[in-house]
């Protein structure tokens, strides 16, 4: 079966996805702002989880270009990580042009030595995907999150094919961005990847009282219906070729 990874940014988020089965979740702080380091209780909820949980660590939103302070935050954060118990870390850092801060990083992955490292979207950034995907398999992580570098990995498929060949077993290539029910299978389909990434979430209406004191608006939340659906969805999913790699893949964009 392809794996699911959820990403959350919520203790009921967190509940609801391991509730569901997902196969890995990635912990965050806000979502609405692609993801930052979690805080520190939705850290000490995710302990003991029957489900792995990988942390994103990225001490602000904006751009993956990081300061020294950036990085010695980013340390720090491993470090609680480390001391909570869980799975893993999700790391990315760039320079000014693109290209992945194989420097930082590699200082990073030291630091993270024993947990488990998923290269996260900054990779997206880069202007040479293949090479940027050599440079995350010497760096030794587990996996890259992209989308193809397109603003959906729907829209990436056919890069995502070729990473997917490309990466020939050494790393695993899991698609995000974009991805619902009712897409994921055409672009399993499209590219084969055994894995995908969502943060299979719905629509929350706003709370009309809070909104006028300024303290919430309409939102988006975690959706154990939707995780479901996922789920289902993937479980009739064909298993991708040998090598990940689907013929459809080629037709896709034309």
């Amino acid at each position: 079966m392809i794996g699911l990874e959820v990403c959350v940014d919520t203790i009921d988020g967190l509940r609801q996805a391991v509730a569901a089965g997902v196969a890995r979740i990635e912990l965050c702080g806000p979502l609405a702002v692609g993801g930052t380091t979690p805080p520190v209780g939705l850290v000490e909820a995710a302990r003991g989880s029957t489900v792995p949980v990988y942390a994103m660590i990225r001490p602000r939103d904006g751009d993956f270009v990081f300061s020294p302070a950036d990085e010695a935050a980013m340390l720090a954060e491993i470090r609680f990580v480390r001391m909570a118990g869980l799975a893993g870390v999700v790391l990315g850092a760039s320079r000014a042009d693109g290209t992945l801060d194989e420097a930082m990083l590699a200082r990073l992955s030291m630091a993270a030595n024993g947990l488990g490292r998923t290269l996260h979207r900054a990779f997206d950034l880069a202007p040479d995907p293949l090479a940027a995907l050599e440079t995350a398999i010497g760096l030794g992580f587990e996996r890259v999150l992209t989308s193809g570098g397109a603003p959906r990995a729907v829209d990436g498929a056919v890069v995502l094919a070729r990473l997917v060949r490309a990466a020939a077993g050494r790393i695993e290539i899991m698609a995000g961005s974009g991805i619902t029910p009712d897409n994921v299978d055409g672009l399993v389909a499209a590219c084969g990847v055994r894995a995908v990434h969502a943060s299979c979430r719905s629509a929350v209406p706003a709370d009309e009282r809070l909104a006028r004191f300024g303290f919430g608006g309409p939102g988006v939340a975690t959706d154990g219906a939707v995780v479901r659906a996922m789920l289902a969805r993937l479980a009739d999913c064909p298993q991708p070729a040998p090598g990940g790699y689907a013929p459809e893949a080629d037709r896709v964009g034309e």
